[in-house]
This record gives structure tokens, sequence and C-alpha cells, in this order.
């Protein structure tokens, strides 16, 4: 049902969007042994910990700024090929600078591939850049303030993503402050892997336009009501949620109860092969939940709207959902 529709997605982490095959390549190019990490054309991770040692495995066999214009080109034209229109990227500089790479350099990569991508298939994307919690206030800190002092067109946001268990969102609240008052969009990932309270914390201390995951908040009907009447848009990732264990199955998850409640939601994929999943699996699967065609072309509506992009584009997006007839704006 939902392969023809026109899509769009906020929250998918760069490295997690590497394809195996592609990752051992990489890695049979720099000398790595990749047998730890891909079995059977999969990643192997067992709970978040080891996770994201695979993931930091990916990202170290990507040195280049052309190792990371292929991998950007690569995971667009994958996207455009399943009527993907926008895409918004998480891209961490500290997985370039761990392999030599500067931070500018990194970024520069991941724009050719951007502008490569576009150029073959008319996708737009732009680059959201992340803190990495694990790593501690002070690298977030130091992060968001090396985004003040930089710009790039096609880098529009600021998150903070990795280990939720790790210190307080007060202890990260200052970067965002700074990245806000330098004019970029702000997320956060919040209620993945802690409960509730950890969707408030953001609310409170960060003031996000969107949460990253954020499913958690269901535990809180106060704080559903909230979401919903301040309009925060929630990054929702069935699969991964799924693959992670944040809850048991997809009749325990709770988007349509969320739905339900008013809070506006969108569809998106996080770490794709990770988790055996794609953007149009996720499309899928909410369908599967028991969303009509209607509802999920509001969420791709609602990612356009809350997308961290200019006026002038997001208004053309908005045209291309129209004119595909998929601009229904039925409330969800």
């Amino acid at each position: 049902m939902t392969a023809s529709l026109l899509k769009a997605e906020l929250h998918c982490h760069v490295e997690g969007a590497a394809p195996p095959a592609l990752v051992a390549a990489q890695a049979d190019k720099y000398g790595i042994d990749w047998h730890p990490f891909i079995r059977d054309n999969g990643y192997v991770w067992e709970d978040f910990t080891s996770f994201i040692a695979a993931y930091d495995f990916v990202a170290s066999v990507f040195r280049t700024e052309e190792d990371y214009a292929a991998l950007a080109e690569a995971y667009l034209c994958e996207l455009a090929s399943v009527n993907t229109i926008y895409s918004e990227l998480f891209v961490s500089p500290d997985h370039g600078e761990a392999v030599g790479l500067s931070a500018e350099a990194y970024i520069e990569g991941l724009a050719a591939g951007i502008l490569a991508a576009r150029d073959k298939t008319g996708i737009e994307c732009r680059m959201v850049i992340i803190g990495e919690r694990h790593l501690g206030p002070d690298n977030v800190l130091r992060r968001a303030k090396w985004l003040a002092g930089y710009s790039h067109p096609l880098v529009t946001g600021f998150n903070m993503a990795g280990e939720e268990r790790m210190n307080r969102v007060a202890d990260y609240a200052p970067a965002f402050d700074i990245a806000r008052e330098a004019g970029y969009g702000i997320t956060i990932h919040a209620g993945e892997l802690c409960g509730a309270f950890s969707v408030r914390d953001a609310l409170d201390l960060v003031r996000p336009s969107r949460i990253g995951h954020g499913v958690r908040a269901i535990e809180d009907p106060d704080l559903v009501k909230r979401l919903a009447d301040e309009g925060v848009v929630l990054e929702v990732c069935p699969a991964s949620n799924i693959a992670l264990k944040v809850f048991d199955d997809y009749p325990s998850h709770p988007m349509r109860a969320l739905a339900d409640a008013g809070v506006r939601l969108c569809i998106n994929s996080d770490d794709p092969p990770f988790f055996h999943t794609s953007l149009a699996n996720d499309y899928a699967l909410v369908a599967g939940m028991g969303f009509s065609e209607a509802q999920i072309n509001a969420m791709t509506r609602t990612a356009i709207e809350a997308a961290f992009v200019d006026e002038v584009t997001r208004k053309a997006l908005l045209q291309r959902l129209q004119k595909a007839g998929s601009g229904d704006e039925t409330a969800i």
C-alpha cells in the first residue's frame, strides 16, 4: 500500500545507514578485520552497548571525504528509489575526527554526496550535527561551540544521540542554548532507553521542536497531552524500537495511542541495516499498525513541516506532496 507514497525522513544516522557489504569493502580497503562485526550480511550486536560498539566500528572504515561522499550518495539514491523526496541525516564530526578527518572535511565529503544524489534523483537533504552523549557534556558543548562558528548551507540543525542512560539532560542544556542562539533547529534523542522523565527533561531544559523517538512518553498521560498541546513532533522509528527491545512487539508499540492523543508523528528508519529495515519498510510497518494511507501521508506532511530547511525548499516539497495527491491533511 505504501510503496507508491512519497516519503520523507528526519531521523537517520548516516554511518548507521551504511550497508554491510559496503562496510566490508571499506574495511578490506584499509586492512581492517570486519568479521567480528558483520555476519551473514548483517551487523553483530546484542544490546544497546554492543550496538554502539558495532556502530563505532562501521564509522571507523570511512576515512576520507570521498568515502563519506560515496556513503551519503548511496543512501540518498536508495531513498529516492522508494519515492523519498526529503531526508535529514544525523552526522557526527566526532566520527570523522576519530579517524583523522577534520570536522570541516567530514561535512564537505557528506555534502558532495548529498549534491551528487540531488543531481541524479532530485532528493533534497540537510544535515543535523550530533553531539555524542556518551562522550560527555564537555565534548557536546565543544561541538555546539564549533557549530556556532561554522556555516554550511546544508547544515541546519543540532541534536544529541548516544547512550541516553548517561548523565542528565541538564548537563547538556548549555550546548543546545548555544546552537539555538546560532539559528539551528533543535532536536534531541529522549524517551527511548529512558522513560517519560527523559522526554519531560528534554522539553523543560532543551525546548526542542522535535524529539528523536520520544515514544516512552506514553508512560505519562499528562506528558502525552503536553506533547500534543505544544505540537512537538516525535521522530518515531518503529523497527528500531522493536529491535532494541524498547517494546516487545508491534502490537505493544504506542504509535497508535500517541496519534490518537493528538501527538504529531513522523516515520523514520534510524539505523536501517542494523535493524533489518529501511524507510520503505518502516512506512509499511506503520500501515500494518492500522494507519490509513491518508494518515501516513499526513505524517509525511508533518515531517516536511518540521524539517530544518529553508522556507523556499519547504514550500517546494509541500507542493510536490500536494501534486502527487499525498497532501491530505487528515488529523492523526
